[in-house]
């Protein structure tokens, strides 16, 4: 499993937090996650070592969602980690996002995407 073309959004977390702390961003927008977010965490979610740069009290969770025109019923589902592999092996091509979300004061962010996928096209569509 050979994740291409990712993307990192470190930045963009570390602007969104600097722009918390110096006043320019209310706590009450940056700490937004939807209940189903929230929901997905509490029981689909991968716990992490990480500490909620917001509130440092609880440990993030990763959330991990995976889209693509191959998967049809399966886009936009929460997968684990550990499913990943085989979905690489079983579809060409889909993008995976993973966001980070503290259960405490509902922190939320999106940490990073990337393609997975062996990479043929969809047997029905193969010239």
């Amino acid at each position: 499993m050979r994740p291409r073309l990712v993307v990192d959004y470190g930045l963009a977390k570390r602007a969104a937090l600097a722009r918390l702390r110096s006043g320019r961003l209310a706590r009450d927008d940056a700490c937004d996650a939807h209940p189903y977010l929230l929901r997905a965490a509490k029981y689909h979610g991968e716990p992490t070592d990480k500490r909620c740069p917001v509130c440092r009290r609880e440990r993030l969770t990763h959330v991990t969602y995976v889209y693509g025109d191959e998967l049809g019923r399966y886009a936009g589902r929460v997968k684990a980690t550990s499913e990943l592999a085989e979905m690489a092996r079983e579809y060409g091509e889909f993008r995976v996002f993973v966001v980070e979300v503290c259960q405490g004061c509902a922190w939320n962010h999106l940490t990073v995407s990337y393609v997975l996928g062996h990479g043929e096209e969809p047997r029905g569509q193969r010239g």
